[in-house]
């Protein structure tokens, strides 16, 4: 088990920092012109991947605000098995699970959508900071402890 520290108030600098790429990743997103909800599902999904309770509420709450509908919430996790996602979104999440499970590439489970033919290198570039950026964030609330209660 994780020691129970909170490293974000320990070492403010190094959060700052993340805040920091957290800017940068959404000033990529703006100049890929990357939908606002595609976003979110990528976010969503990384963080079912980590268990990061935190991250996952969060990023439910957004995506309800930014106009996500419950049935595609409850189908992020097998996107795959649906019809719900469009081809975008699609590599978008394809990004999102290759990040995650960036040790585990040649034995996912994941499938295999061609991404470069669906969107463009901004595009790629973006989607693939987004989920790095939200795989740090897993790690720190994870680590950190932080408490979700409802």
């Amino acid at each position: 088990m994780l020691a129970n520290v909170n490293v974000t108030k320990l070492f403010p600098a190094a959060y700052k920092a993340q805040l920091a790429v957290e800017e940068a990743v959404e000033e990529a997103i703006t100049v890929a012109g990357v939908d606002r909800l595609t976003v979110d599902l990528v976010k969503l999904r990384a963080s079912q991947i980590n268990g990061c309770a935190f991250c996952l509420r969060m990023h439910t709450q957004d995506a309800l605000k930014n106009g996500e509908t419950t049935d595609r919430l409850a189908l992020v996790a097998a996107w795959w098995e649906s019809q719900y996602f469009t081809p975008e979104e699609q590599a978008a999440l394809t990004i999102a699970e290759q990040i995650t499970r960036i040790g585990d590439l040649h034995t996912s489970p994941a499938p295999k959508v061609d991404v470069e033919s669906i969107l463009d290198a901004k595009q790629i570039a973006a989607l693939t900071w987004v989920a790095i950026a939200i795989n740090a964030w897993n790690r720190i609330a994870i680590s950190s402890h932080y408490p979700v209660a409802p």
